[in-house]
Protein backbone atom coordinates (compact mmCIF):
# COMPACT_ATOMS: atom_id res chain seq x y z
CA UNK A 1 0.00 0.00 0.00
CA UNK A 2 1.59 3.40 -1.16
CA UNK A 3 1.46 5.93 1.78
CA UNK A 4 3.00 9.72 1.84
CA UNK A 5 3.57 11.20 4.24
CA UNK A 6 3.58 15.66 4.38
CA UNK A 7 3.61 19.04 6.76
CA UNK A 8 1.98 22.02 6.15
CA UNK A 9 3.97 24.54 7.69
CA UNK A 10 1.29 27.50 9.11
CA UNK A 11 2.71 31.20 8.14
CA UNK A 12 2.77 34.80 9.52
CA UNK A 13 2.57 38.09 7.85
CA UNK A 14 6.11 39.88 9.04
CA UNK A 15 4.42 42.97 7.11
CA UNK A 16 0.96 43.62 5.65
CA UNK A 17 0.03 46.88 3.75
CA UNK A 18 -2.97 47.47 2.60
CA UNK A 19 -3.00 49.84 -0.21
CA UNK A 20 -6.49 50.38 -1.59
CA UNK A 21 -9.92 48.57 -2.86
CA UNK A 22 -9.42 47.27 -6.12
CA UNK A 23 -12.33 47.28 -9.37
CA UNK A 24 -12.96 43.76 -8.76
CA UNK A 25 -13.61 44.19 -5.24
CA UNK A 26 -10.42 42.40 -4.05
CA UNK A 27 -8.07 45.07 -2.16
CA UNK A 28 -4.55 45.34 -3.53
CA UNK A 29 -2.16 44.22 -0.83
CA UNK A 30 1.47 44.08 -0.41
CA UNK A 31 2.81 41.43 2.34
CA UNK A 32 6.14 39.43 3.18
CA UNK A 33 5.31 35.87 4.08
CA UNK A 34 7.56 33.79 6.28
CA UNK A 35 6.78 30.45 6.85
CA UNK A 36 6.68 28.78 10.31
CA UNK A 37 7.38 25.51 12.17
CA UNK A 38 4.08 25.41 13.67
CA UNK A 39 2.24 22.42 11.16
CA UNK A 40 -0.70 20.16 10.12
CA UNK A 41 0.10 16.83 8.78
CA UNK A 42 -1.44 14.92 5.64
CA UNK A 43 -1.31 11.42 5.31
CA UNK A 44 -2.17 9.36 1.73
CA UNK A 45 -3.00 6.18 1.38
CA UNK A 46 -3.82 3.52 -1.22
CA UNK A 47 -7.99 2.90 -0.93
CA UNK A 48 -9.35 0.05 -3.04
CA UNK A 49 -12.71 2.30 -2.76
CA UNK A 50 -12.96 5.04 -5.60
CA UNK A 51 -12.35 8.64 -4.68
CA UNK A 52 -11.44 10.75 -2.58
CA UNK A 53 -11.67 9.49 1.23
CA UNK A 54 -10.60 12.36 3.97
CA UNK A 55 -10.53 12.50 7.37
CA UNK A 56 -10.10 15.62 9.75
CA UNK A 57 -8.79 15.31 13.38
CA UNK A 58 -8.07 17.66 15.93
CA UNK A 59 -10.64 20.07 14.76
CA UNK A 60 -13.90 19.87 15.56
CA UNK A 61 -15.52 22.73 13.29
CA UNK A 62 -13.33 21.67 10.27
CA UNK A 63 -14.94 17.66 11.11
CA UNK A 64 -18.44 18.73 11.08
CA UNK A 65 -18.45 20.35 7.33
CA UNK A 66 -18.91 18.88 3.89
CA UNK A 67 -15.57 17.50 2.93
CA UNK A 68 -16.02 18.83 -0.17
CA UNK A 69 -15.96 21.94 0.72
CA UNK A 70 -12.59 21.48 2.67
CA UNK A 71 -9.15 23.09 0.43
CA UNK A 72 -8.00 19.62 1.07
CA UNK A 73 -10.52 18.00 -0.93
CA UNK A 74 -10.71 20.89 -3.88
CA UNK A 75 -7.24 20.62 -4.28
CA UNK A 76 -6.54 17.05 -4.69
CA UNK A 77 -10.01 17.35 -7.26
CA UNK A 78 -8.56 19.68 -8.81
CA UNK A 79 -5.32 17.86 -9.88
CA UNK A 80 -7.23 14.18 -10.33
CA UNK A 81 -8.66 16.14 -12.85
CA UNK A 82 -5.60 17.69 -14.31
CA UNK A 83 -3.44 14.39 -14.22
CA UNK A 84 -6.96 12.27 -15.74
CA UNK A 85 -4.98 9.73 -13.35
CA UNK A 86 -8.32 8.68 -10.28
CA UNK A 87 -6.82 5.69 -8.07
CA UNK A 88 -8.41 5.95 -4.99
CA UNK A 89 -7.03 7.79 -1.96
CA UNK A 90 -7.11 8.30 2.00
CA UNK A 91 -6.37 11.12 3.09
CA UNK A 92 -5.90 12.00 6.77
CA UNK A 93 -5.44 15.59 7.91
CA UNK A 94 -4.43 15.93 11.42
CA UNK A 95 -4.81 19.91 12.19
CA UNK A 96 -2.83 21.83 14.61
CA UNK A 97 -2.76 25.01 12.94
CA UNK A 98 -5.43 27.04 14.93
CA UNK A 99 -8.55 28.06 11.57
CA UNK A 100 -9.44 31.32 11.52
CA UNK A 101 -6.60 33.10 13.29
CA UNK A 102 -4.72 34.30 10.68
CA UNK A 103 -2.03 32.08 10.30
CA UNK A 104 -3.08 30.07 6.59
CA UNK A 105 -3.58 26.58 8.09
CA UNK A 106 -6.30 26.06 5.16
CA UNK A 107 -4.08 27.77 2.67
CA UNK A 108 -0.61 25.66 3.60
CA UNK A 109 -2.88 22.34 4.07
CA UNK A 110 -4.20 23.19 0.54
CA UNK A 111 -0.67 23.39 -0.90
CA UNK A 112 0.66 20.43 0.89
CA UNK A 113 -2.49 18.58 -0.93
CA UNK A 114 -1.15 19.56 -4.10
CA UNK A 115 2.51 18.37 -3.12
CA UNK A 116 1.05 15.48 -1.46
CA UNK A 117 -0.55 13.60 -4.13
CA UNK A 118 1.66 14.69 -6.92
CA UNK A 119 4.29 12.48 -4.72
CA UNK A 120 1.51 10.22 -3.82
CA UNK A 121 0.60 9.67 -7.63
CA UNK A 122 4.77 9.81 -8.44
CA UNK A 123 3.78 12.80 -11.18
CA UNK A 124 4.81 16.04 -12.03
CA UNK A 125 2.92 19.05 -13.10
CA UNK A 126 4.63 22.32 -14.95
CA UNK A 127 5.25 25.39 -12.03
CA UNK A 128 3.53 27.09 -13.97
CA UNK A 129 0.31 24.88 -13.74
CA UNK A 130 1.00 24.20 -10.39
CA UNK A 131 0.98 27.86 -9.16
CA UNK A 132 -2.04 28.21 -11.48
CA UNK A 133 -4.23 25.53 -9.28
CA UNK A 134 -2.78 27.03 -6.16
CA UNK A 135 -4.03 30.72 -7.02
CA UNK A 136 -7.54 28.89 -7.59
CA UNK A 137 -7.96 27.93 -4.33
CA UNK A 138 -7.10 30.52 -2.65
CA UNK A 139 -4.49 33.62 -2.91
CA UNK A 140 -2.29 32.67 0.23
CA UNK A 141 -1.79 28.99 -1.43
CA UNK A 142 0.55 30.02 -4.31
CA UNK A 143 3.15 31.15 -1.25
CA UNK A 144 3.22 27.25 0.17
CA UNK A 145 4.03 26.06 -2.91
CA UNK A 146 7.75 28.00 -2.17
CA UNK A 147 7.70 28.61 1.48
CA UNK A 148 10.68 30.40 3.36
CA UNK A 149 10.49 34.29 3.02
CA UNK A 150 8.30 35.80 0.07
CA UNK A 151 7.06 39.01 -1.16
CA UNK A 152 2.80 38.60 -2.06
CA UNK A 153 1.39 41.33 -4.01
CA UNK A 154 -1.69 41.97 -5.78
CA UNK A 155 -4.61 39.85 -3.92
CA UNK A 156 -1.14 38.03 -2.42
CA UNK A 157 -1.47 35.51 -4.52
CA UNK A 158 1.81 37.16 -7.10
CA UNK A 159 4.88 35.95 -5.11
CA UNK A 160 8.20 36.93 -5.58
CA UNK A 161 11.05 34.92 -2.98
CA UNK A 162 13.48 37.10 -0.78
CA UNK A 163 16.27 36.05 0.79
CA UNK A 164 16.04 34.56 4.31
CA UNK A 165 17.05 35.97 7.43
CA UNK A 166 19.08 33.99 9.66
CA UNK A 167 16.32 31.92 12.12
CA UNK A 168 14.47 33.37 14.72
CA UNK A 169 11.90 31.73 17.50
CA UNK A 170 8.10 33.25 18.21
CA UNK A 171 5.77 32.86 20.43
CA UNK A 172 1.97 32.75 18.86
CA UNK A 173 -0.86 33.41 21.08
CA UNK A 174 -4.30 32.58 19.44
CA UNK A 175 -7.29 33.40 22.23
CA UNK A 176 -9.86 30.76 22.15
CA UNK A 177 -12.71 33.27 22.49
CA UNK A 178 -11.81 35.47 19.56
CA UNK A 179 -12.53 35.04 16.09
CA UNK A 180 -11.79 37.63 13.17
CA UNK A 181 -13.13 36.45 9.81
CA UNK A 182 -11.22 37.95 7.21
CA UNK A 183 -14.53 39.99 5.78
CA UNK A 184 -14.99 41.40 8.88
CA UNK A 185 -11.21 42.55 9.14
CA UNK A 186 -11.25 43.96 5.62
CA UNK A 187 -14.80 45.85 6.13
CA UNK A 188 -13.89 47.29 9.32
CA UNK A 189 -11.50 49.26 7.79
CA UNK A 190 -12.66 52.58 7.22
CA UNK A 191 -13.09 54.57 4.03
CA UNK A 192 -11.03 57.11 5.70
CA UNK A 193 -8.13 54.59 6.69
CA UNK A 194 -7.78 53.16 3.45
CA UNK A 195 -8.04 56.75 1.39
CA UNK A 196 -5.06 57.77 4.12
CA UNK A 197 -3.26 54.55 2.55
CA UNK A 198 -3.90 55.11 -1.44
CA UNK A 199 -3.37 58.85 -1.48
CA UNK A 200 0.13 60.22 -2.88
CA UNK A 201 2.11 59.56 0.08
CA UNK A 202 1.54 55.85 -0.81
CA UNK A 203 4.06 56.01 -3.40
CA UNK A 204 6.90 56.29 -0.94
CA UNK A 205 5.44 54.40 1.22
CA UNK A 206 5.35 51.63 -1.81
CA UNK A 207 8.94 52.52 -2.82
CA UNK A 208 10.17 52.24 1.44
CA UNK A 209 8.61 48.22 1.70
CA UNK A 210 10.11 47.42 -2.03
CA UNK A 211 13.70 48.46 0.29
CA UNK A 212 12.74 46.41 3.33
CA UNK A 213 11.70 43.47 1.69
CA UNK A 214 15.66 42.97 0.40
CA UNK A 215 17.43 43.60 3.62
CA UNK A 216 19.77 41.15 5.08
CA UNK A 217 18.48 41.86 8.64
CA UNK A 218 14.82 41.31 8.25
CA UNK A 219 12.22 43.89 7.94
CA UNK A 220 10.04 45.87 11.30
CA UNK A 221 6.98 43.95 11.58
CA UNK A 222 3.94 46.20 10.78
CA UNK A 223 0.24 45.50 9.94
CA UNK A 224 -2.37 47.81 8.37
CA UNK A 225 -5.34 45.48 10.07
CA UNK A 226 -4.12 46.19 13.77
CA UNK A 227 -5.89 49.47 14.49
CA UNK A 228 -8.93 48.19 13.14
CA UNK A 229 -8.96 44.67 14.43
CA UNK A 230 -7.38 46.25 18.07
CA UNK A 231 -10.25 48.73 18.43
CA UNK A 232 -13.11 45.85 18.34
CA UNK A 233 -11.22 43.49 20.15
CA UNK A 234 -9.20 45.15 22.83
CA UNK A 235 -7.98 42.03 24.47
CA UNK A 236 -5.97 41.44 21.40
CA UNK A 237 -3.96 44.61 21.85
CA UNK A 238 -3.41 43.67 25.48
CA UNK A 239 -1.59 40.31 24.30
CA UNK A 240 0.63 42.36 22.15
CA UNK A 241 1.97 44.70 24.99
CA UNK A 242 1.90 41.51 27.21
CA UNK A 243 4.60 39.91 24.82
CA UNK A 244 6.22 43.06 24.00
CA UNK A 245 6.83 43.07 28.15
CA UNK A 246 7.57 39.33 28.68
CA UNK A 247 10.74 40.04 26.36
CA UNK A 248 9.27 39.84 22.27
CA UNK A 249 11.65 41.93 20.12
CA UNK A 250 8.58 43.06 18.36
CA UNK A 251 5.25 41.65 18.29
CA UNK A 252 1.80 41.77 16.00
CA UNK A 253 -1.26 40.52 14.96
CA UNK A 254 -1.12 37.81 12.54
CA UNK A 255 -2.74 38.04 9.41
CA UNK A 256 -6.23 39.36 9.61
CA UNK A 257 -5.91 37.75 13.62
CA UNK A 258 -6.88 36.43 15.86
CA UNK A 259 -3.88 35.47 16.98
CA UNK A 260 -0.73 37.65 17.77
CA UNK A 261 2.79 36.80 17.94
CA UNK A 262 6.35 37.70 19.33
CA UNK A 263 9.56 37.33 18.50
CA UNK A 264 12.13 36.38 20.92
CA UNK A 265 15.77 35.98 21.26
CA UNK A 266 15.58 32.44 22.14
CA UNK A 267 13.07 29.19 22.49
CA UNK A 268 13.64 29.21 25.83
CA UNK A 269 12.19 33.10 26.64
CA UNK A 270 9.47 31.74 24.46
CA UNK A 271 8.30 28.76 26.53
CA UNK A 272 8.58 31.07 29.59
CA UNK A 273 6.61 34.16 28.29
CA UNK A 274 3.87 31.53 27.03
CA UNK A 275 3.58 30.78 31.25
CA UNK A 276 1.54 34.17 31.06
CA UNK A 277 -1.37 32.97 28.95
CA UNK A 278 -2.51 30.37 30.61
CA UNK A 279 -5.94 30.34 29.07
CA UNK A 280 -4.73 30.57 25.62
CA UNK A 281 -3.70 27.91 22.85
CA UNK A 282 0.65 29.08 22.98
CA UNK A 283 2.89 27.67 20.31
CA UNK A 284 6.53 28.19 20.49
CA UNK A 285 7.89 27.80 16.80
CA UNK A 286 10.43 29.24 14.59
CA UNK A 287 11.27 30.71 11.22
CA UNK A 288 11.76 27.83 7.82
CA UNK A 289 14.15 29.12 5.30
CA UNK A 290 12.67 28.04 2.00
CA UNK A 291 15.68 25.70 1.76
CA UNK A 292 14.60 23.63 5.06
CA UNK A 293 11.25 23.90 3.46
CA UNK A 294 11.67 22.91 -0.19
CA UNK A 295 14.08 19.93 1.74
CA UNK A 296 10.73 18.78 4.10
CA UNK A 297 8.03 19.03 1.24
CA UNK A 298 10.16 17.60 -1.54
CA UNK A 299 9.13 20.55 -3.61
CA UNK A 300 11.43 21.88 -7.02
CA UNK A 301 10.10 25.82 -6.32
CA UNK A 302 13.80 26.24 -5.39
CA UNK A 303 15.51 29.92 -5.66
Amino acid sequence: MREIRIPAYAKVNLRLEVLGKRDDGYHELRTIFQTVSLRDTLHFRSSSRPGITLTIRGNEDLSREAVEKNLVYRAVDALRAECKHRPGVEITLKKNIPAGRGLGGGSSDAAAALLGYLQFLGKTVEPERLLGLAAGLGADVPFFLLGGRALGVSKGEEIYPLPDVPRFSLLIVSPKEIHVPTSDAYRWLHVAELASLTKAAADHRLYKFCALCWSAQGVRLSNDFEPAVFRRHPRLAQIKRALLQSGASEALLAGSGSAVFGIFPSPAKARRAAVGFPHDQCFVCESVSRKRYARVLKTAFVV
